[in-house]
């Protein structure tokens, strides 16, 4: 992997997506030349404080980081608050959809154990109590 010195606000930006969307980190690091690290702390710094938290300078306070910034961080900040919702909203539909399959994993695995228990109860003859049937 060949590290690149610095990547732009807005090439980071698209990154966070991406790697939000489920693109595999190991990747999108080395398409972006920059370690895994990277691309976690990314993440974090926007979806803590959005584009803006992605053009801080490492070690540097927030608002001098911003006041050397050739852009205005107010517009980028704003500009990015839908696609920061956005992203959020992504990332919490994904959690969900996969609780969702692990949820129906477990029902299928417990339907399947419980046909297999009534079928060796009939097997050995034993009375097969239905939900109906029950006191």
């Amino acid at each position: 992997m060949v590290l690149r010195a610095s990547l732009s606000t807005i090439e980071k930006v698209k990154m966070v997506r991406r790697l939000e969307a489920g693109e595999p980190v190991s990747r999108l690091a080395g398409e972006a030349g920059v370690s895994s690290q990277s691309l976690y702390n990314w993440r974090s710094a926007y979806l803590a404080f959005g584009a803006a938290g992605l053009d801080r300078k490492r070690g540097r306070p927030a608002g001098r980081a911003a006041a050397s910034s050739s852009s205005s961080p107010d517009a980028f900040a704003a500009a990015a608050r839908p696609a920061d919702e956005s992203v959020r909203a992504q990332a919490r539909i994904a959690a969900l959809e996969r609780l969702v399959g692990r949820q129906q994993a477990d029902v299928d695995f417990f339907r399947e154990a419980l046909r297999s228990w009534d079928e060796k109860r009939r097997v050995n003859g034993a009375p097969i109590c239905s939900p109906s049937s029950k006191p």
